[in-house]
């Protein structure tokens, strides 16, 4: 009876210290995120799903395309990442984010102006070459450390000619700021001025209000913050005019001064919102979106430097056909909580495109 209870008991305890090891072996600690990340991105630049810890029910979406394994950007990659790579783990969520340069068998960047439509048949007609492609990542683990969700957004990038002049001189090109990502960027937080995962998550989102509402107060940007979209300086030190701005007086091209001139309500919504990961560690948050331009406003007074009100409409400053825009955004917070850096990128899609998701 004794040797029945005492095998009774051994198993117990071998079944306990089973579900005891199975629930410690699932957390994905930080580092561990970032080597699933690579993994990835190994596997993706091999063709060889087999090489990433893939779930058998993996969901896989690409430029907001359901797709499977082996598809997409599994079959076109060709080599990368190269120096611009970003890497956003969130040991909470068990997810991770990406954002970085690759190359992959593509047709060149549609010559500017292409509608998304002219876009998507130059993609299928012209030749396809190895070019450069700014990728954004969102991976999402499963409780056994198997990647279950994977998304990727690609922007091909136009690659300068070496015999070109610089459209605006002392200013860096779009080119030149993907080849390496900013210091700020990878300046780890000091241990004991880190704000915790759910703080950093709000801040990341409230990025979104503050677009969506035209208030650059709803985030707590930094006098510094400057914005990168595609490499292209769009708010900040050193920013562009903006494409809306011909003929107008200037209005803020700061971070929170842009927002509240509301040169931005011709989007009209921002939809299938997503942030995804937040890192304690380098305090860098990563969020996903679908911005919605139908470009079907009505006049609205923009708010220049001076204080004086321009009317922006269709027919004077928004010449554009009604397009989607998924984006990626990497926000920096520093230890002061306020957002120094801003890493974003996007492609355009056909107007009301579904997200791939649905």
């Amino acid at each position: 009876m004794r040797s029945y209870r005492q095998s009774a008991f051994a198993l117990v305890l071998t079944l306990a210290l089973a579900v005891f090891s199975h629930l410690t072996h699932a957390a994905c600690d930080r580092a561990c995120l970032i080597d699933v990340t690579k993994s990835y991105l190994n596997a993706l630049v091999a063709h060889d799903p087999g090489a990433a810890p893939l779930s058998e029910k993996i969901r896989f979406v690409e430029n907001i395309k359901a797709m499977k394994p082996g598809e997409g950007l599994w079959q076109s990659a060709k080599s990368g990442p190269g120096n611009f790579a970003i890497y956003v783990p969130d040991e909470k969520e068990q997810s991770a984010g990406f954002l970085g340069m690759l190359t992959y068998m593509a047709a060149p960047a549609a010559p500017s102006g292409t509608s998304p439509e002219e876009r998507a048949k130059w993609a299928e007609t012209a030749e396809k070459t190895e070019q450069p492609v700014l990728v954004a990542l969102r991976l999402k683990l499963d409780d056994n450390g198997k990647i279950a969700e994977a998304e990727h957004l690609l922007a091909g990038i136009r690659k300068p000619d070496a015999n070109a002049q610089p459209a605006t001189p002392n200013r860096p090109s779009p080119w030149d700021n993907l080849q390496t990502p900013r210091a700020g960027l990878f300046t780890e937080v000091p241990a004991g001025q880190r704000m915790d995962h759910d703080q950093l998550i709000k801040i990341g989102a409230s990025y979104y209000d503050a677009l969506d509402d035209n208030d650059g107060s709803l985030m707590p940007f930094a006098t510094d913050c400057v914005r990168h979209e595609n490499g292209m300086v769009t708010a900040g030190a050193n920013a562009g005019a903006g494409p809306n701005s011909a003929g107008a007086a200037p209005i803020a091209r700061d971070c929170a001064g842009q927002l509240t001139s509301k040169v931005m309500t011709y989007i009209t919504s921002i939809d299938n919102r997503r942030v995804f990961a937040a890192d304690p560690q380098t305090g860098l948050v990563m969020g996903l979106s679908h911005f919605r331009h139908p470009m079907d406003f009505e006049p609205y007074e923009v708010i220049a430097l001076d204080g004086t009100k321009i009317m922006y409409s269709r027919d004077n400053q928004m010449k554009f056909a009604p397009f989607d825009l998924p984006a990626a955004h990497v926000y920096k917070i520093s230890a002061d909580g306020l957002v120094h850096e801003i890493e974003a990128m996007g492609f355009m899609a056909p107007y009301n495109s579904p997200t791939g998701w649905e």
